[in-house]
């Protein structure tokens, strides 16, 4: 695992990063794969990605977990030079998927968790958008509302306002607020790739001057920055990685961790997406029957329907991003559940595909 501990993506990686070692030891105490260990290094990144990917690669590896951003991913892939694969486990960036240089997504991507947002916001019978956004085209904060525009727009919506910000940073928003209360009928859905702590300081402020009647829905961001404990959070809406519920398989398996190391996990969302990067990389040495890098790439790219944690991953056919269904949550009466699932094809749900070989729940 190359990791980044920093302020960047150390909110996820740093967890990430002590789970799955830890489900590694589950894994042995239980015999192992075949009966052979799985053994888990960690590298940090630091300020040299490609120094912390040349060590796991002289260590052996058979494939490799990646931070988020390219930033990070860009030197491993041309440390790797193609060859091993790397399993980007947060990260929704969909160009930084590229099965021909074994690059893979485990999660949707920007426009998959955008489309089902937009999908969704209609579903319930809006048909007018307040969009937030830093940019068309800049990654994530600009790609996910565009996205959004293009699937509202494409099924009948409308975008009433489109306004800029500065992600991460900005929370005084009384230039936009005067703006979008000029416009806006108090019946729209306000949608942007911001922050938690962003989007309730946005929503007061259009509180403020009389618009209680907005919807707000947003990307994993939110699920990353703990909409469920900030206040003021009532009724937004967010596209979470997983739905967890007291009791399931996520769930058990973090309390599991808790009670065997004392600490609680943050991003508790985002964490099936370490454990299945390693479990579909353990797949694919199965399924090619080889422990070289390049071999297991090649199984990577045939997988179908591998039942992970986080939902069914299929790359065959694909550029690297598993056609994934998207869970749409919402706090409700104080508690963040699941209210709908999006499917991959936004028209009935995620086409079926075969059973993989290794069972998750068993190991």
């Amino acid at each position: 695992m190359a990791m980044d501990f920093s302020d960047v993506v150390g909110f996820v990686d740093i967890p990430g990063s002590k789970l799955v070692p830890y489900v590694a030891e589950l894994v042995n105490c239980a015999g192992g794969i075949n009966g052979s260990p799985v053994e888990v290094r960690v590298a940090e990144v630091g300020d040299d990605a490609a120094l912390a990917t040349q060590e796991l690669l002289d260590w052996g590896a058979h494939f490799l977990i990646g931070p988020p951003f390219a930033d990070f991913a860009l030197p491993i892939l041309q440390t790797t030079g193609g060859q091993v694969p790397l399993f980007v486990a947060a990260s929704t960036e969909p160009t930084l998927a590229d099965a021909s240089i074994n690059s893979y997504l485990v999660s949707f991507d920007d426009y998959g968790m955008s489309e089902a947002a937009a999908r969704w916001a209609l579903d319930q019978g809006i048909t007018r958008a307040i969009v937030f956004t830093e940019g068309e085209g800049i990654p994530y904060t600009g790609v996910n509302p565009d996205a959004f525009i293009a699937e509202f727009e494409a099924n009948g919506g409308e975008v009433v306002s489109t306004q800029t910000y500065v992600w991460a940073a900005d929370t005084d928003f009384s230039a936009q607020v005067n703006e979008i209360a000029g416009i806006s009928q108090n019946n729209e859905v306000v949608f942007s790739a911001a922050l938690a702590f962003q989007v309730t300081a946005l929503r007061g402020q259009l509180e403020g001057q009389g618009l209680d009647g907005l919807t707000y829905v947003g990307t994993d961001a939110l699920d990353a920055t703990g909409i469920q404990v900030e206040a003021n959070n009532e009724g937004i809406a967010h596209t979470p990685h997983v739905s967890i519920s007291a009791g399931d398989r996520v769930d058990t398996l973090l309390a599991g961790y808790e009670a065997a190391k004392g600490e609680a996990l943050e991003s508790r969302g985002f964490m099936p997406l370490y454990v299945d990067s390693m479990f579909v990389g353990i797949q694919g040495i199965l399924d090619c029957g080889c422990a070289d890098p390049a071999g297991i790439g090649e199984a990577v790219k045939q997988l179908s329907g591998f039942e992970g944690l986080s939902g069914e991953i299929t790359y065959a056919g694909t550029n690297g991003i598993p056609p994934k269904a998207v869970p749409i949550n919402r706090i409700v009466g104080g508690e963040d559940v699941l209210v709908a699932t999006i499917g991959a094809d936004w028209e009935g749900g995620a086409v079926a595909a075969a059973p993989s070989g290794l069972d998750i729940d068993a190991v």
